[in-house]
């Protein structure tokens, strides 16, 4: 007897492993590039040569986006157009600018973003443009092989062996007989400056062996103030709080004095009107009493006696 065969289930697990195999070739030959991105132009004036679909696109060495088409620029021939998804959220200002950049010896091609600054605006898409349209500029190797073809160029080499010639003849007329004795001149001073070095080394190594002796102790004072410059400033602030003591005990002083002296004015005025005038007479009293008693002493000295008998009568003139 023949097994009964289910036509339905094995074409149904075939068509599920079929769709399952074409999602793992899909993610697999898109796992780097997931996401939501926005569309771009650059504009490339050099060889694109080793960039292709899908090249990486780069910002800052990041990996932001891919090479989506590649094709000329159907309005100027002698540009390649680019068409790049970036991904959302990657700051691609108005100051960004693309370059192409080689990959070591394989030949291949990225697309590097740099630029970028924080103040600058958000790259918008203008009138007439499909995409917002991104700033290229040439590549390193593009650039000095620009330089290298217009040098090696027919008008490139025949400035070079103009400029070349003019350095020979300028050369030649600075060359002349009178400098060159001139520089001969200059050498034989120099050969008797270092013969004269030579012979006074040793002196200039004692020199030299002076002044580094000199810097240390120099070292050493400048270390032994710094030490000691501490405590000076600290008894130069204390002596000047004592000195700003003593001033304002000063003037709290003199303003006590002032003070007394305001109380003690009309004492001194009174004393000035009338004790002085009182005191000025018994001064002049004091002196009459004086000379009156000098004149008793005298009178006492030359006659002793007077005390008990009194002043002798005065001799009778003649006729009395």
């Amino acid at each position: 007897m023949e097994p009964k065969v289910h036509y339905v289930i094995v074409g149904t697990f075939v068509l599920v492993l079929g769709v399952v195999a074409v999602v793992m070739v899909l993610w697999l030959g898109k796992s780097d590039y997931r996401g939501v991105y926005d569309q771009y132009h650059a504009y490339m004036r050099q060889s694109v040569a080793g960039l292709s679909i899908n090249s990486t696109v780069k910002y800052r060495g990041v990996n932001v986006g891919r090479v989506k088409a590649i094709a000329l620029n159907p309005d100027n021939p002698e540009e390649v157009r680019l068409t790049l998804d970036i991904l959302r959220g990657t700051p691609i200002k108005t100051d960004t600018v693309a370059t192409l950049e080689t990959q070591g010896l394989t030949g291949l091609a990225t697309l590097n973003l740099e630029g970028g600054s924080r103040d600058a605006p958000q790259l918008e898409i203008e009138p007439g443009q499909e995409y917002p349209v991104i700033q290229t500029k040439p590549s390193l190797f593009y650039r000095l092989d620009m330089a290298l073809s217009r040098l090696l160029s027919e008008q490139g080499l025949s400035k070079l062996l103009g400029s070349l010639t003019v350095f020979s003849e300028n050369a030649r007329a600075f060359m002349n007989e009178e400098n060159r004795a001139k520089f001969e001149g200059m050498l034989n001073d120099l050969s008797r400056l270092s013969h004269t070095l030579a012979k006074h080394s040793e002196t200039m190594g004692q020199g030299i062996e002076r002044a580094s002796e000199a810097a240390d102790n120099l070292a050493m004072v400048t270390s032994r103030v710094n030490q000691d410059l501490p405590e000076l400033l600290e008894q130069i602030h204390r002596s000047t709080m004592a000195v700003q003591k003593v001033t304002e005990e000063l003037a709290q002083t003199g303003k006590a004095v002032q003070t007394i002296v305001q109380e003690s004015r009309p004492g001194i005025q009174h004393f000035t009107r009338e004790t002085l005038e009182e005191t000025g007479q018994l001064v002049t009293e004091l002196r009459e009493l004086t000379s009156t008693l000098q004149r008793v002493a005298q009178e006492i000295e030359r006659a002793p006696d007077s005390l008990l008998y009194g002043r002798p009568p005065q001799p009778r003139g003649p006729g009395e």
